[in-house]
């Protein structure tokens, strides 16, 4: 190969690598130009506001009645009546069951015959102290003779009197034997039956007054500083519904030794129908009401156990996604209540959020 030639290959080759790194500079400069035409996300915003929410802690109540009385019975012996069914309503002094009163009841008999003999020799004896009386006025008896039947007499009335309380003792003695409803309730579990020996440890059953309850709340002695009357105590059941409104009416001035709680009381005026007595249920203690930013539920991602929301700010005259960290309190209905990370007239996302990323360009609906 000549001289020349080899010098027009040289040429062509140094053509050929300047169209190359022309090219390539062509395709860099080009995908800069494209991605400014990128379109943003249509969202919706909201701007965050202030609202007050509720600073409370959940804990266990047991609702009781003010009037509840354990029956069980004064005296031993077989049931021979039960007079009623568990849940019945009974009126105050009603029967309920009957205890076989048969050895009572021959008690009380041998006790009225002995107090009609006291009475007898009573009667006998205030005649003849009577005719002993006129006799000696008139001169005709003794003085120790008139003694004798006045001491006579004085005797025979202790014995009538000690005769009458007997019978009385014994008579009451029979009443014990029918069980009775101590005031107007409703009547628990009846766990003895027919037949049954019971003594004076048996238990019968219950009656409660299902009106005047109360709720028993044990709150941890951690939170006793911030225990006080009149705070606010929403009752509520397994789901959350709220089934009554009150607030606290006792503070026990002791701490519970085997719990390390206090007991606080609140009065529940619900109708049997919706509380009842022994039923547990929730008690959320509301310790402060505070204003707090809040946003809804579906405005909330997170990852890798933290929350976050996208804010949406603007820049250039463009809007932008932003993800901001938030610290979340309690659920206030269908929102969360946020206790930092955003501030009152934020713009928060609460739409598409799935598919945001953070710097991600997105353009306000109706904005």
């Amino acid at each position: 190969m000549t001289i020349s030639e080899l010098k027009r290959n040289q040429g062509l080759i140094v053509l050929l690598l300047a169209g190359m790194a022309a090219t390539g500079c062509q395709k860099k400069e080009a995908a800069p130009a494209a991605g400014a035409g990128m379109q943003g996300m249509p969202v919706q915003l909201i701007s965050v506001a202030l609202s007050p929410v509720a600073q409370s802690s959940e804990f266990v109540a047991t609702i009781k009645s003010r009037r509840s009385a354990t029956l069980q019975p004064q005296v031993d012996g077989r049931i021979t009546e039960i007079r009623v069914h568990s849940g019945d309503h009974v009126a105050a002094g009603q029967a309920i069951l009957n205890i076989d009163p048969l050895h009572q009841q021959a008690a009380v008999d041998s006790a009225r015959a002995t107090e009609r003999q006291k009475k007898a020799l009573f009667d006998y004896n205030t005649l003849e102290q009577d005719r002993q009386k006129k006799l000696f006025d008139a001169g005709i008896i003794s003085r120790d003779a008139y003694e004798q039947a006045e001491q006579a007499y004085q005797n025979a009335k202790a014995d009538y009197q000690a005769a009458e309380a007997t019978t009385k003792t014994q008579e009451e003695q029979l009443a014990y034997y029918s069980i009775r409803a101590p005031f107007d309730g409703v009547v628990g579990d009846i766990p003895v039956h027919m037949g049954d020996y019971v003594s004076s440890s048996t238990l019968l059953t219950t009656v409660d007054e299902n009106k005047d309850l109360e709720a028993y709340i044990y709150v941890p002695t951690e939170r006793a500083g911030q225990v006080r009357m009149g705070l606010d105590v929403d009752l509520t059941d397994i789901n959350g519904k709220v089934l009554e409104k009150s607030k606290i009416d006792f503070v026990s001035p002791e701490v519970d030794s085997m719990l390390q709680a206090i007991l606080v009381k609140v009065p529940v005026h619900a109708t049997p129908e919706i509380l009842r007595n022994a039923e547990m249920v929730k008690a959320r203690v509301i310790w402060a009401t505070t204003p707090m930013a809040v946003v809804p539920v579906l405005a909330i991602t997170r990852q890798g156990g933290q929350s976050f929301v996208f804010v949406a700010q603007q820049q250039g005259g463009h809007w932008f996604a932003r993800q901001t960290a938030v610290t979340l309190g309690d659920t206030v209905g269908n929102t969360y209540a946020v206790s930092a990370g955003l501030n009152a007239g934020d713009k928060v996302i609460v739409s598409s959020t799935q598919f945001l990323v953070n710097g991600m360009p997105v353009i306000p609906l109706g904005a």
